[in-house]
């Protein structure tokens, strides 16, 4: 599906679930990782994930484009278009859209882990971010750190890369 396909999906759903026209621009957003879609205040656009397309089906695109709608013609009479809204949460139930966009498979992705250990004393430290060996030191005994392991941590097991 091209940007001109959803830009004709979404003027199509607009009229037929709202009433009204859409007259704004809709277009696919490949930097959208962990939402389905945006609608921008500004300029009126709408913005939509192709994940929600390539890996969860038409259906599911339409549920998001539909939410994204309430967004757009709530904003334009003045009315409550954020999600805590009462008006947002009766008209996303009238015309069927999707409350929550499913998560991409990519999206889930594992943090990475940081292992590092006193030479001194042999005290563990499993860190999410970098740390500056030269700058900090042990808790324990101010000894120095060293970086022991460098990967993804699931729980209390330990993945190497």
């Amino acid at each position: 599906m091209t940007n001109d396909d959803l830009q004709n999906l979404v003027e199509k759903l607009s009229n037929d679930f709202f009433g009204r026209p859409f007259l704004h621009r809709a277009f696919f957003n490949k930097r959208l990782r962990t939402t389905g879609g945006r609608y921008q205040l500004a300029t009126h656009d709408i913005e939509i994930n192709p994940k929600m397309l390539t890996e969860h089906g038409k259906q599911t695109l339409v549920g998001v484009i539909k939410h994204e709608l309430c967004h757009y013609h709530l904003h334009l009479v003045n009315a409550g278009y954020r999600h805590c809204d009462n008006d947002f949460k009766r008209l996303l139930q009238e015309v069927g859209g999707s409350r929550y966009a499913p998560r991409s498979k990519q999206a889930v992705r594992q943090k990475r882990k940081y292992l590092y250990q006193c030479v001194s004393c042999g005290k563990t430290y499993p860190r999410v971010r970098r740390v500056n060996t030269d700058r900090y030191v042990c808790s324990r005994c101010h000894g120095h750190l060293q970086l022991v392991a460098n990967g993804a941590w699931i729980g209390d097991k330990e993945v190497l890369r």
